[in-house]
């Protein structure tokens, strides 16, 4: 065993976090099935592309007005 070794510590959200899950193990599935409402979706590339074709070139300095 090495001197140097810092014995073993879990900080107060960790185990919070572990306890949750202890308490309820549905958990995690129900954060999964949430985040598949929002984010997991299949792209269309069609729609991506002409979302990519309707953008705006974006001016070097932004806040520079018309050059006079």
């Amino acid at each position: 065993m090495s001197i140097f070794r810092r014995p073993d510590y879990t900080s107060d959200t960790t185990q919070f976090i572990e306890q949750l899950k202890a308490q309820r193990p549905e958990l995690e599935a129900e954060q999964r099935q949430g985040r598949a409402l929002l984010w997991d979706k299949p792209v269309s590339r069609v729609e991506q592309q002409a979302f990519k074709d309707g953008q705006v070139a974006q001016k070097p300095y932004v806040y520079q007005t018309q050059a006079s």
